[in-house]
């Protein structure tokens, strides 16, 4: 089945308002089975989306239409998809019953022309909102579909999630199920080199590579009738990817590298503590993100001034005239310093030169040492990074992240 997707609205076009429904949908509806091969912004001008509706029609099964479902009289989404399928609307008299006592639980008095989103063609099948005042629909015509939704996401994921994705899964017969294997150390091309055997003969399931900043993903798929069954097509290739890969494989479940740490380091009990300098808390933030950080991170300082890494971290004085900030002796004294100082079981730490400035000839921009201090060892791993300044620092948080993980690995 092949869905197609239409977004109403001129503020999308002049770039006003951010086109996250057009994301949503499409990361929801990849594991239903229903393939999308096209999505359209058009703005509120009758014939311009009359045109459009009747072009996605031509070429797609469902056709899912956000926006334009308001009461004014640039929302005329319903009026030109109804027309398009040859349907007249009708007033619904229990969704108009509906949408004046909404008004009235809000204290406020209903206006005639919100009359119209209670009107829809009389074989319509009606999407509640909850959220909202306009009322989604399914219109179907000749084994065609239109999807109405609300444009206002608050009102359109919920409906979507309830109502039209279970639509989508009973009308196309099957679903789509993936894993994502995430993996750090290794590039796109090398990745695809080592696994060419299984591009090659991939059918069902099938395996797509996508790079993400400083580290890529891969969406293994199987086309199933269920969970169980794509779960059990899966596997095989999962296995095969990490016998292939090895360590650099940190998840199949495509969480990201702070969430396999954050689950690692509550797991075993261990406690940890971060002093940045050039990622200036990125680090700290990867961690805080999660819900449950202050069960295991005790601290994290942005140490940028030389003085700070010795007053709070005690760097020596000596290690900085002498080789500087940035080096393998200032990272190392950053991380032992802080875990002593915290009492944790480990301690991170990050100093480098993300840019603009060229850093030094022996050190030029990217030049980047992160450290894992623990009661056995003292890791440092020296970085050549590449990019502006906030590419190179998310990729050096996401070395020290990698370091703290492996360590986690051999718990």
């Amino acid at each position: 089945m092949i869905a197609e997707l239409i977004c109403v609205g001129t503020e999308l076009l002049m770039g006003q308002v951010l086109n996250t429904n057009a994301h949503f949908i499409a990361k929801e509806l990849a594991p239903s089975g229903v393939d999308m091969y096209h999505q359209i912004v058009v703005g509120d001008n009758p014939q311009r989306l009359a045109e459009a509706v009747g072009t996605a029609l031509r070429r797609a099964d469902v056709v899912l239409l956000s926006g334009g479902l308001g009461p004014t009289d640039d929302d005329l989404t319903k009026e030109t998809v109804a027309a398009a399928l040859g349907k007249e609307l009708v007033l619904f008299d229990d969704e108009w019953e509906k949408l004046q006592a909404w008004f009235t639980s809000k204290g406020r008095t209903i206006a005639p022309n919100n009359k119209k989103q209670a009107m829809f063609p009389a074989d319509a099948i009606i999407l509640p909102n909850p959220n909202g005042t306009a009322p989604g629909c399914i219109m179907e015509d000749g084994g065609k579909a239109a999807i109405l939704m609300p444009g206002p996401p608050r009102e359109l994921q919920p409906m979507f999630t309830d109502y039209v994705l279970p639509y989508l899964l009973k009308r196309s017969g099957h679903r789509l199920y993936s894993r994502e294997v995430r993996i750090f150390g290794m590039g796109e091309s090398d990745v695809a080199y080592r696994l060419d055997d299984l591009f090659k003969h991939q059918s069902n399931p099938t395996i797509a590579p996508y790079a993400k900043p400083g580290e890529v993903t891969l969406r293994v798929t199987a086309r199933c009738k269920d969970e169980a069954e794509g779960e059990a097509l899966v596997l095989p290739m999962l296995e095969t990817i990490e016998a292939v890969l090895g360590d650099v494989v940190y998840d199949t479940h495509g969480r990201e590298l702070a969430e396999v740490c954050h689950h690692m380091l509550i797991e075993q009990g261990r406690t940890l503590a971060v002093a940045e300098s050039c990622t200036g808390g990125q680090l700290a933030d990867a961690f805080i993100t999660y819900p449950g950080s202050s069960a295991y991170l005790v601290e994290g300082d942005v140490t940028y001034s030389n003085d700070a890494k010795m007053r709070r971290l005690g760097v020596r004085r000596e290690t900085l005239e002498t080789v500087g900030a940035v080096s393998e002796e200032c990272a190392r004294e950053m991380a032992e310093g802080l875990r002593l100082s915290a009492k944790t079981d480990y301690a991170l730490s990050t100093t480098g030169y993300a840019g603009p400035d060229p850093g030094e000839p022996d050190k030029p921009k990217g030049t980047v040492f992160v450290a894992l201090a623990s009661r056995e060892e003292t890791v440092v791993k020296q970085l050549h990074l590449f990019g502006d300044r906030d590419r190179i620092r998310h990729t050096a948080v996401l070395h020290a992240l990698d370091l703290l993980r492996r360590k986690l690995c051999t718990k």
